[in-house]
């Protein structure tokens, strides 16, 4: 059994999220997914988050390609991760593009998959910021 592993914060899922887990299942027999916890996204990312871990591990979890949620609660834990799971390939986007080869080189392979075009939650974040909130319903 080849024996997959990718990490995200996953929030405000989308099609991207949904592609990059696809593509990563492929390569592999079993996926594992570490999402990033409140407190490691908020202080080693700054990042904030819409949804709390918790709920962002569940969305994960429940897609059919996954077969393992785990915390991420700090960068340092990957290699422990692998090890400990039996992982094979490390997977993670191209924007990520050498940082993992030298940390995993030796324990897995590693590869780096292309970001789905036009979509991030970056993205879809500043585009609601900038969208005013339609006007409420009457219930009239």
């Amino acid at each position: 059994m080849k024996k997959v592993i990718t990490y995200g914060t996953f929030d405000l899922f989308h099609w991207g999220h949904l592609e990059m887990l696809r593509r990563a299942r492929e390569l592999g027999d079993h996926l594992t997914v570490a999402v990033s916890t409140d407190d490691f996204t908020e202080q080693d990312k700054h990042k904030q988050c819409a949804c709390s871990y918790a709920e962002r591990a569940a969305i994960v979890g429940a897609i059919r390609y996954v077969d393992c949620v785990i915390p991420e609660a700090k960068w340092e834990q990957k290699p422990n991760d692998v090890r400990e799971h039996n992982i094979d390939i490390f997977v993670i986007g191209d924007d990520w593009e050498g940082t993992f080869d030298e940390l995993l080189g030796g324990l897995c392979q590693v590869v780096y998959l292309p970001r789905t075009p036009d979509i991030s939650t970056s993205g879809i974040k500043h585009s609601l910021s900038r969208t005013p909130a339609p006007a409420p319903h009457s219930t009239t």
